[in-house]
Protein backbone atom coordinates (compact mmCIF):
# COMPACT_ATOMS: atom_id res chain seq x y z
CA UNK A 1 0.00 0.00 0.00
CA UNK A 2 2.81 2.30 0.81
CA UNK A 3 4.40 1.98 -2.39
CA UNK A 4 1.17 2.12 -4.47
CA UNK A 5 1.00 5.73 -2.59
CA UNK A 6 4.52 6.62 -3.43
CA UNK A 7 3.71 5.32 -6.87
CA UNK A 8 1.15 7.82 -7.04
CA UNK A 9 3.02 10.91 -5.82
CA UNK A 10 5.73 10.09 -8.01
CA UNK A 11 2.98 10.02 -10.96
CA UNK A 12 1.61 13.40 -9.74
CA UNK A 13 4.74 15.08 -9.50
CA UNK A 14 5.78 14.10 -13.01
CA UNK A 15 2.28 15.21 -14.34
CA UNK A 16 2.83 18.68 -12.02
CA UNK A 17 6.16 18.82 -13.90
CA UNK A 18 5.10 18.74 -17.37
CA UNK A 19 2.52 21.18 -16.98
CA UNK A 20 4.53 23.41 -15.69
CA UNK A 21 6.29 23.49 -18.94
CA UNK A 22 4.02 26.62 -19.51
CA UNK A 23 2.83 27.38 -15.54
CA UNK A 24 6.01 27.85 -13.64
CA UNK A 25 10.04 28.28 -13.11
CA UNK A 26 12.23 26.49 -11.43
CA UNK A 27 11.93 27.87 -7.53
CA UNK A 28 14.69 28.90 -5.22
CA UNK A 29 13.67 29.87 -1.68
CA UNK A 30 17.41 31.26 -0.43
CA UNK A 31 15.95 33.98 -2.78
CA UNK A 32 18.67 36.46 -2.15
CA UNK A 33 21.46 33.68 -1.79
CA UNK A 34 20.82 33.38 -5.70
CA UNK A 35 20.04 37.16 -6.71
CA UNK A 36 20.35 37.44 -10.24
CA UNK A 37 17.99 34.46 -10.99
CA UNK A 38 15.46 36.72 -8.14
CA UNK A 39 15.96 40.07 -10.07
CA UNK A 40 18.65 40.90 -12.77
CA UNK A 41 18.65 44.19 -11.49
CA UNK A 42 21.16 42.85 -8.62
CA UNK A 43 23.89 42.24 -10.71
CA UNK A 44 26.77 44.24 -9.17
CA UNK A 45 25.20 45.99 -6.49
CA UNK A 46 27.85 44.59 -4.23
CA UNK A 47 29.88 46.31 -6.42
CA UNK A 48 32.89 43.93 -6.27
CA UNK A 49 32.79 40.54 -7.59
CA UNK A 50 30.70 37.78 -6.60
CA UNK A 51 29.95 34.07 -7.23
CA UNK A 52 27.37 32.15 -6.46
CA UNK A 53 26.55 28.32 -6.53
CA UNK A 54 22.92 26.61 -5.81
CA UNK A 55 21.94 23.54 -5.44
CA UNK A 56 17.69 22.30 -4.49
CA UNK A 57 16.08 18.87 -4.11
CA UNK A 58 12.84 19.36 -3.82
CA UNK A 59 10.43 16.53 -3.27
CA UNK A 60 13.27 13.65 -2.76
CA UNK A 61 10.84 11.00 -1.07
CA UNK A 62 9.56 10.32 -4.18
CA UNK A 63 11.61 9.09 -7.44
CA UNK A 64 9.51 12.27 -9.82
CA UNK A 65 11.20 14.81 -7.54
CA UNK A 66 13.01 18.10 -8.77
CA UNK A 67 16.82 18.59 -8.82
CA UNK A 68 17.94 22.25 -9.46
CA UNK A 69 21.16 23.37 -10.27
CA UNK A 70 22.68 27.44 -10.52
CA UNK A 71 25.56 29.29 -11.01
CA UNK A 72 25.83 32.51 -11.32
CA UNK A 73 28.67 36.03 -11.49
CA UNK A 74 28.83 39.72 -11.05
CA UNK A 75 30.55 42.78 -10.45
CA UNK A 76 29.87 46.35 -10.96
CA UNK A 77 32.49 48.02 -13.56
CA UNK A 78 32.97 51.95 -13.02
CA UNK A 79 33.96 51.97 -17.10
CA UNK A 80 30.37 51.34 -17.95
CA UNK A 81 29.20 53.49 -14.76
CA UNK A 82 26.75 49.42 -14.22
CA UNK A 83 26.93 46.24 -12.93
CA UNK A 84 27.02 42.94 -15.88
CA UNK A 85 26.32 39.22 -14.38
CA UNK A 86 26.15 36.12 -16.45
CA UNK A 87 23.92 33.56 -14.82
CA UNK A 88 23.11 29.93 -15.63
CA UNK A 89 20.92 27.04 -14.53
CA UNK A 90 19.62 23.25 -15.22
CA UNK A 91 16.59 22.20 -13.73
CA UNK A 92 15.65 18.07 -13.92
CA UNK A 93 11.90 17.02 -12.95
CA UNK A 94 10.28 13.99 -13.19
CA UNK A 95 13.50 12.16 -12.21
CA UNK A 96 15.27 13.67 -15.52
CA UNK A 97 12.11 13.17 -17.48
CA UNK A 98 12.17 16.57 -18.39
CA UNK A 99 15.22 18.78 -18.96
CA UNK A 100 15.54 22.78 -18.66
CA UNK A 101 19.11 24.66 -19.49
CA UNK A 102 18.99 27.92 -19.14
CA UNK A 103 22.06 30.67 -19.43
CA UNK A 104 21.50 34.87 -19.40
CA UNK A 105 24.02 37.88 -19.97
CA UNK A 106 22.67 41.19 -17.99
CA UNK A 107 23.68 44.71 -17.64
CA UNK A 108 22.60 46.71 -15.08
CA UNK A 109 22.74 50.53 -15.27
CA UNK A 110 23.32 52.09 -11.76
CA UNK A 111 21.64 55.85 -11.48
CA UNK A 112 22.53 57.30 -7.85
CA UNK A 113 19.96 60.43 -6.95
CA UNK A 114 21.58 60.91 -4.02
CA UNK A 115 24.64 59.34 -1.34
CA UNK A 116 21.50 57.48 -0.08
CA UNK A 117 18.84 57.01 -2.46
CA UNK A 118 19.71 54.94 -5.89
CA UNK A 119 18.20 52.99 -8.82
CA UNK A 120 18.90 49.88 -11.12
CA UNK A 121 17.72 48.84 -14.27
CA UNK A 122 18.40 46.22 -15.68
CA UNK A 123 17.78 44.11 -19.20
CA UNK A 124 18.26 40.53 -19.29
CA UNK A 125 19.03 38.54 -22.44
CA UNK A 126 19.33 34.69 -22.45
CA UNK A 127 18.95 31.21 -24.43
CA UNK A 128 17.30 28.10 -22.98
CA UNK A 129 16.98 24.43 -24.31
CA UNK A 130 14.25 22.27 -22.79
CA UNK A 131 14.48 18.30 -23.80
CA UNK A 132 12.05 15.59 -22.64
CA UNK A 133 13.43 11.95 -22.71
CA UNK A 134 10.00 9.91 -24.48
CA UNK A 135 11.47 6.68 -23.14
CA UNK A 136 9.96 7.35 -19.29
CA UNK A 137 6.66 8.51 -20.10
CA UNK A 138 3.90 6.44 -19.80
CA UNK A 139 0.72 5.68 -21.91
CA UNK A 140 -2.91 4.60 -21.43
CA UNK A 141 -2.31 2.35 -24.17
CA UNK A 142 0.55 0.31 -22.15
CA UNK A 143 -1.50 -0.69 -19.17
CA UNK A 144 -3.29 -3.99 -18.99
CA UNK A 145 -6.00 -4.41 -16.22
CA UNK A 146 -4.67 -6.55 -14.56
CA UNK A 147 -1.05 -6.99 -14.94
CA UNK A 148 0.06 -3.10 -15.21
CA UNK A 149 2.06 -1.59 -17.65
CA UNK A 150 3.14 -4.87 -20.24
CA UNK A 151 2.30 -3.46 -23.94
CA UNK A 152 4.40 -1.11 -25.92
CA UNK A 153 2.87 2.99 -26.86
CA UNK A 154 1.66 3.21 -30.32
CA UNK A 155 2.45 6.84 -29.59
CA UNK A 156 5.20 8.58 -31.99
CA UNK A 157 7.29 10.41 -30.15
CA UNK A 158 7.76 13.91 -31.30
CA UNK A 159 10.53 16.03 -31.16
CA UNK A 160 12.93 15.70 -28.35
CA UNK A 161 14.63 19.33 -27.72
CA UNK A 162 13.32 22.56 -28.26
CA UNK A 163 15.45 26.32 -28.48
CA UNK A 164 14.36 29.63 -27.87
CA UNK A 165 15.59 33.18 -26.69
CA UNK A 166 14.18 34.88 -24.11
CA UNK A 167 13.88 38.55 -22.64
CA UNK A 168 13.91 39.48 -18.89
CA UNK A 169 13.70 43.37 -17.07
CA UNK A 170 14.24 44.38 -13.49
CA UNK A 171 14.75 47.52 -11.32
CA UNK A 172 15.26 48.18 -7.76
CA UNK A 173 14.90 51.25 -5.31
CA UNK A 174 17.66 51.53 -2.66
CA UNK A 175 16.89 54.41 0.32
CA UNK A 176 20.27 53.80 2.62
CA UNK A 177 19.09 50.18 4.32
CA UNK A 178 15.72 49.54 2.97
CA UNK A 179 14.84 48.16 -0.48
CA UNK A 180 12.10 47.57 -3.19
CA UNK A 181 12.30 45.64 -6.51
CA UNK A 182 10.60 44.45 -9.25
CA UNK A 183 11.38 42.30 -12.01
CA UNK A 184 9.45 40.77 -15.53
CA UNK A 185 10.92 37.79 -17.06
CA UNK A 186 9.86 35.95 -20.11
CA UNK A 187 8.95 39.19 -21.86
CA UNK A 188 8.00 38.08 -24.75
CA UNK A 189 6.40 34.62 -24.07
CA UNK A 190 8.71 32.65 -26.36
CA UNK A 191 7.35 29.21 -27.83
CA UNK A 192 8.06 26.00 -25.72
CA UNK A 193 6.02 23.15 -27.50
CA UNK A 194 7.20 20.13 -27.98
CA UNK A 195 4.66 19.67 -30.97
CA UNK A 196 3.69 21.66 -33.81
CA UNK A 197 1.49 24.35 -32.02
CA UNK A 198 1.83 26.80 -29.97
CA UNK A 199 2.72 27.10 -26.21
CA UNK A 200 4.19 29.59 -24.56
CA UNK A 201 6.13 30.44 -21.98
CA UNK A 202 3.74 32.76 -19.28
CA UNK A 203 5.64 35.95 -18.34
CA UNK A 204 6.63 35.97 -14.21
CA UNK A 205 6.49 39.05 -12.18
CA UNK A 206 8.33 39.25 -8.90
CA UNK A 207 7.99 42.02 -6.31
CA UNK A 208 10.30 42.09 -3.57
CA UNK A 209 10.98 44.54 -0.67
CA UNK A 210 13.15 44.63 2.89
CA UNK A 211 15.22 45.94 4.81
CA UNK A 212 18.04 45.65 7.43
CA UNK A 213 17.40 46.77 11.24
CA UNK A 214 20.58 47.34 13.76
CA UNK A 215 18.72 47.43 17.11
CA UNK A 216 21.86 48.84 18.55
CA UNK A 217 23.15 51.59 16.01
CA UNK A 218 26.66 50.98 18.08
CA UNK A 219 26.98 46.90 16.85
CA UNK A 220 26.74 46.52 13.23
CA UNK A 221 26.81 42.59 13.66
CA UNK A 222 23.54 42.42 15.09
CA UNK A 223 21.00 43.00 12.78
CA UNK A 224 17.33 41.82 11.67
CA UNK A 225 15.48 41.92 8.51
CA UNK A 226 11.93 41.71 7.75
CA UNK A 227 10.94 40.72 3.75
CA UNK A 228 8.17 40.40 1.69
CA UNK A 229 8.31 38.45 -1.68
CA UNK A 230 5.46 38.06 -4.11
CA UNK A 231 5.74 36.30 -7.68
CA UNK A 232 2.65 35.19 -9.88
CA UNK A 233 3.09 33.37 -13.34
CA UNK A 234 -0.21 32.59 -15.19
CA UNK A 235 -2.09 31.00 -12.96
CA UNK A 236 0.43 30.32 -10.15
CA UNK A 237 0.33 33.22 -7.60
CA UNK A 238 2.61 32.89 -4.44
CA UNK A 239 2.98 35.24 -1.54
CA UNK A 240 6.49 34.66 0.45
CA UNK A 241 6.57 36.81 4.11
CA UNK A 242 10.15 36.50 5.98
CA UNK A 243 12.90 37.34 8.64
CA UNK A 244 16.26 37.00 8.96
CA UNK A 245 18.39 37.61 12.21
CA UNK A 246 22.25 37.91 11.85
CA UNK A 247 24.89 37.57 14.77
CA UNK A 248 28.23 38.16 14.30
CA UNK A 249 28.71 35.04 11.49
CA UNK A 250 25.90 33.78 11.79
CA UNK A 251 22.78 34.12 10.36
CA UNK A 252 19.05 32.19 10.68
CA UNK A 253 16.15 32.74 8.64
CA UNK A 254 12.29 31.86 8.40
CA UNK A 255 9.66 32.26 5.77
CA UNK A 256 6.35 31.56 5.50
CA UNK A 257 5.27 30.82 1.64
CA UNK A 258 1.24 30.66 1.65
CA UNK A 259 -0.75 27.67 3.19
CA UNK A 260 2.08 25.59 1.66
CA UNK A 261 5.20 25.67 3.46
CA UNK A 262 7.52 27.15 6.15
CA UNK A 263 11.26 27.32 5.56
CA UNK A 264 13.71 27.49 7.70
CA UNK A 265 17.73 28.95 7.16
CA UNK A 266 21.04 28.58 8.80
CA UNK A 267 24.11 30.56 6.98
CA UNK A 268 27.55 31.24 7.61
CA UNK A 269 29.19 34.39 6.44
CA UNK A 270 32.59 34.98 6.78
CA UNK A 271 34.94 37.24 5.35
CA UNK A 272 34.27 37.03 1.62
CA UNK A 273 32.74 33.47 1.99
CA UNK A 274 29.04 32.65 3.01
CA UNK A 275 27.38 29.40 2.90
CA UNK A 276 23.63 28.91 3.75
CA UNK A 277 21.28 25.47 4.03
CA UNK A 278 17.51 25.66 3.94
CA UNK A 279 14.60 23.36 4.27
CA UNK A 280 11.33 23.40 3.22
CA UNK A 281 8.69 22.05 5.87
CA UNK A 282 6.10 21.09 3.35
CA UNK A 283 2.48 21.72 5.97
CA UNK A 284 -0.10 19.81 3.57
CA UNK A 285 -0.76 15.88 3.81
CA UNK A 286 2.07 15.24 1.63
CA UNK A 287 4.72 16.37 4.40
CA UNK A 288 6.28 12.51 4.91
CA UNK A 289 6.41 10.78 1.61
CA UNK A 290 7.79 13.87 -0.44
CA UNK A 291 10.91 14.43 2.44
CA UNK A 292 10.44 18.26 2.21
CA UNK A 293 12.96 19.79 -0.10
CA UNK A 294 16.41 20.72 0.72
CA UNK A 295 18.51 24.02 -0.62
CA UNK A 296 22.20 24.69 -0.46
CA UNK A 297 23.92 28.00 -1.50
CA UNK A 298 27.96 29.08 -1.68
CA UNK A 299 28.95 32.27 -2.05
CA UNK A 300 32.37 33.80 -2.75
CA UNK A 301 33.09 37.66 -3.32
CA UNK A 302 36.55 39.14 -4.13
CA UNK A 303 38.07 42.25 -2.91
CA UNK A 304 38.08 44.97 -5.83
CA UNK A 305 39.57 48.95 -5.49
CA UNK A 306 36.37 50.97 -3.25
CA UNK A 307 34.20 52.63 -5.29
CA UNK A 308 33.08 56.33 -4.91
CA UNK A 309 30.61 57.07 -2.36
CA UNK A 310 27.77 57.19 -4.56
CA UNK A 311 28.49 53.51 -5.88
CA UNK A 312 27.91 52.07 -2.32
CA UNK A 313 27.30 48.27 -2.80
CA UNK A 314 23.00 48.29 -1.74
CA UNK A 315 22.32 46.50 1.66
CA UNK A 316 20.40 43.13 0.60
CA UNK A 317 20.07 40.45 2.61
CA UNK A 318 22.61 37.42 1.71
CA UNK A 319 20.57 34.50 2.28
Amino acid sequence: MKHMYKLFLSSVALLTGLAQLKAQDPVFTQFYANPLYLNPALAGTKVCPRFNLNYRNQWPGISANYVTYAASYDQYIHQIKGGIGITAFTDQAGGGTLKTTSVGAIYNNHLPLNRKVSINTAVQAGYWQKSVDWSKLSFGDMIDPRQGFIYNTAEMANRTSITNFDMSAGMILTMDKYFVGGALHHAFEPNESFLNGVSVLPQKYTIHAGGIIYPNHNDKETSISPNILWKKQQDFQELNLGMYFTRNVIVGGLWYRGQDSFILLLGIEKDLMRIGYSYDVTVSKLTNATAGSHEISFSKSFTCKKPRPKHRPVQCPSF
